[in-house]
């Protein structure tokens, strides 16, 4: 892994969603000279958007395959 144990923050949180099932979630952080490291820091064009989002097919199809849906 190119990061040392001290420069990843991994968070785990759950609760109870609006429809009474629990629901968990994870929020992975890396510092940003790590990320300069390996050549990636916000400044970089290619760190923001540079074309349009796929279509919402796209998007539910992906959420669909994440869930197990049909293959």
């Amino acid at each position: 892994m190119p990061f040392g144990k001290d420069e990843v923050r991994c968070d785990l949180a759950c609760g109870v969603g609006p429809d009474g099932h629990w629901h968990g979630w994870i929020t992975i952080g890396v510092w940003a000279a790590a990320l300069r490291r390996l050549g990636l820091h916000p400044d970089q064009p290619t760190a923001t958007v540079t074309g349009p989002t796929p279509p919402r097919w796209w998007h539910a199809e992906a959420e669909r395959n994440a869930r197990g849906g049909y293959r």
